[in-house]
């Protein structure tokens, strides 16, 4: 049965997360930074302070809190497991593909954010707003359905078993941990987005500004390998020095690398509108500016700087279980202690982010859209967090890449539809107001 299973999880990764799949996103970005011009690196960096500035909301976000949720979503486990999971399968040179798909990534993100400002509603909120634009209302259904199971798992479950396989190293019961972050969810999910996002603003900066502090501590004392971690990148992207062998580790290094970096960011998959088309008083312009900043920080920033870490350890071994050592092996059993608290806070605030993006959708998918229906969303995210914990990371991973590429498959079509959209002159345009 488990054989069997496995089987139809293989085939079915395959068909909606297969290399078309990240060749689509990829090229989806790639012509985006062309119709843009080259914004990420011309325009965005000085339009980010205008994006940032002000805090005045009337039933919105604050541009702070936006992007603090759109990271809450993005800076799970897949920051520091996610980046151990796409050196081990693809060495080192998985990175620097990372940091392309994140370049062209952070393009497809303003796009994304641009469109749920100028098409997302309360009916028809983020993404689902310009999907059902592009496609009709069918077509954003099945974009709304994708992203409740993308929330149970990769938003839910992927985050808790990942959180779950280095905590148990460290004598916490996995029933325990599933336990407390159910608990926890519960907790803080009652009173849907707006009370995530107040608690996403006070947690996201606290775990990056000590999951930093961990990092900076290693390369500090492991500095004089950073020379040879950035060749072995360099060299692992693009040689072919090896043949055939050298082609297949480039291509393998290419597709974990690509792939997992979409996990860490969520470019193409239209997740982080649910938070940032809230956003009071900004142009939509200006909210996309906000989505390539979450991209910026979370791939291109904190990814490297987990990568650097690993790769001038002296671990060699970067399952899940193992990921964690890295952090030991150099600060002792306090760096191994403060980065499981780390892997833990990542964890639930993306569990916490995801699981408002999934209601916002299911209730989109609803025909009745009262408490006992938000109620039984929240027992079965619970579920999922408990569920997750019990489960082998790497296999909860394979089953959430098909969830993605069911909401990517329909995303990234609707920014194509929409692009004359995404670069349209506003005229006398007014700051967005929810």
């Amino acid at each position: 049965m488990n054989e069997s299973f496995s089987a139809f999880v293989r085939v079915l990764t395959a068909v909606l997360w297969g290399p078309h799949v990240l060749l689509l996103i990829l090229l989806a970005g790639v012509w985006f930074t062309l119709r843009g011009r080259f914004m990420q690196v011309t325009k965005l960096p000085g339009m980010t302070r205008g994006a940032l500035c002000g805090t005045q909301r009337c039933g919105g976000f604050s541009a702070f809190q936006s992007l603090t949720a759109s990271l809450a979503g993005s800076l799970g486990t897949g920051n520091i497991l996610g980046v151990a999971a796409a050196i081990l399968v693809g060495g080192a040179g998985a990175v620097v593909w990372m940091w392309i798909a994140a370049f062209f990534g952070m393009m497809t993100v303003y796009a994304e954010g641009v469109l749920a400002a100028k098409f997302g509603t309360k009916n028809a909120p983020g993404a689902i707003g310009y999907v059902q634009k592009a496609f009709g209302r069918h077509g954003a259904k099945i974009y709304a359905a994708g992203c409740v199971l993308s929330a149970l798992g990769m938003g839910t479950m992927a985050q808790t078993g990942a959180a779950s396989s280095v905590l148990v190293p460290m004598g916490v019961p996995r029933v325990l941990a599933g336990v407390v972050f159910a608990g926890l969810l519960l907790l803080c999910v009652r009173g849907g987005l707006p009370k995530a996002v107040y608690v996403t603003e006070k947690l996201v900066p606290f775990m990056a500004g000590l999951f930093l502090a961990l990092c900076a501590a290693v390369l500090l004392l492991r500095g004089s390998h950073i020379p040879d971690a950035v060749r072995n990148m360099l060299k692992g992207a693009f040689s072919l020095k090896s043949g055939a062998g050298g082609v297949c580790g480039m291509i393998l290094a290419m597709r974990e690398g690509i792939s997992r970096g979409v996990f860490t960011n969520e470019a193409g998959l239209g997740s982080g509108t649910f938070a940032t088309f809230r956003t009071e008083n900004k142009t939509p312009e200006q909210i996309g500016t906000l989505g390539a900043l979450q991209v910026f920080i979370d791939t291109i920033l904190l990814c490297t700087i987990t990568a650097l870490c690993m790769l001038v350890s002296p671990v060699r071994d970067f399952s899940p279980e193992a990921a964690l050592s890295v952090f030991s092996l150099v600060l002792g059993q306090f760096g191994e202690l403060s980065a499981g608290v780390c892997v833990a806070l990542f964890a639930f605030a993306s569990v916490l982010a995801w699981s408002c993006y999934g209601m916002d959708a299911l209730l989109y998918l609803l025909p009745k859209k009262g408490a006992a229906e938000k109620r039984i969303y929240m027992a079965f995210s619970a579920l999922s967090c408990f569920l997750g914990c019990m489960s082998p990371f790497l296999g909860v991973l394979n089953v959430c890449d098909a969830f993605n590429g069911l909401m990517a498959l329909l995303n990234v079509p609707a920014l194509l539809v929409l692009t004359p959209q995404v670069f349209a002159k506003q005229i006398a345009q007014k700051p967005k107001k929810v």
